[in-house]
């Protein structure tokens, strides 16, 4: 089954909760056509598609691609999310003392965004306008959680910047995207009883599908090649599109508290 040239078609990994959910939530409400995978199948919009994928099965992974280009014949944007986010990530202990698995997301969050990357690729290329977000936060410059964490979202910024060089000249772009503090159902619980802590605690942190809304602006940029390459922080591009959460917010930046995106160099060796 094929669909309109005119529809636009996203796939979001990692969208059984959280960002993930919240993203592709969002694009489903823009008009997008949504492929949103997770190990739980939930629903994430009247129009998002939900499937059933562990992203630490490559074979699995080839098979969504095959199916987006069967029922679409391309791709417009890949919004990188899933990672393996350990219950014991948070915490004041060293790494040592955690359970081992938290470096999981070294392999689902690291590794498999350069998977689906690598298989969505060919479809981006027939896009006019392709596509591919990470999602990451500043743990990539500041120490947050540790050091798999930190590894993982280090990688994700410099991933993003190297895709983007092998992608000039094409019409595909890409950009690491920080995202604030998330207001996700599971902090929503944590304030369960206390609406005065949940709604000051509201006023620094985005909803998940604040980002959704921000890289639909994003996709529609004119000007978006120059971002190329880049790690951008969500709230900042939000600023510049006009866009605000369902509440009509813009959820402050954290770059004077938690640091700036780094700039990756010009250099190029082949």
């Amino acid at each position: 089954m094929t669909h309109s040239s005119d529809t636009t078609v996203a796939v979001v990994t990692g969208a059984s909760r959280g960002a993930g959910r919240g993203i592709a939530r969002a694009l489903s409400n823009c008009g997008w056509r949504v492929y949103a995978t997770g190990r739980t199948v939930v629903e994430t919009g009247d129009e998002a598609i939900a499937v059933p994928l562990d992203h630490r099965d490559d074979t699995a992974v080839a098979a969504l691609f095959a199916r987006v280009e069967r029922e679409n014949g391309r791709l417009d944007l890949l919004v990188n999310n899933a990672a393996a986010v350990h219950d014991e990530l948070t915490g004041p202990n060293p790494f040592w003392e955690k359970p081992i698995d938290l470096v999981d997301i070294l392999d689902v969050g690291l590794r498999s965004a350069y998977v689906a990357s690598w298989y969505a690729a060919p479809l981006l290329l027939r896009s006019r306008a392709g596509l591919i977000v990470f999602t990451s936060s500043p743990g990539s410059v500041c120490y947050m959680h540790g050091p798999a964490y930190g590894a993982q979202k280090a990688g994700i910024d410099k991933m993003a910047a190297d895709m983007g060089v092998d992608f000039r000249d094409t019409p595909v772009d890409v950009v690491s995207l920080w995202m604030g503090i998330l207001l996700t159902e599971k902090m929503r619980e944590v304030f369960g009883g206390d609406p005065v802590g949940l709604r000051d605690f509201a006023q620094h942190a985005e909803t998940p599908e604040f980002t959704g809304y921000v890289i639909d602006a994003l996709f529609r940029d004119p000007d978006r090649a120059a971002l190329s390459g880049h790690t951008l922080i969500s709230a900042e591009l939000a600023q510049r599109y006009g866009v605000t959460d369902e509440e009509g917010r813009t959820p402050p930046s954290h770059r004077e508290m938690l640091g700036a995106p780094r700039t990756p160099s010009e250099v190029i060796v082949r």
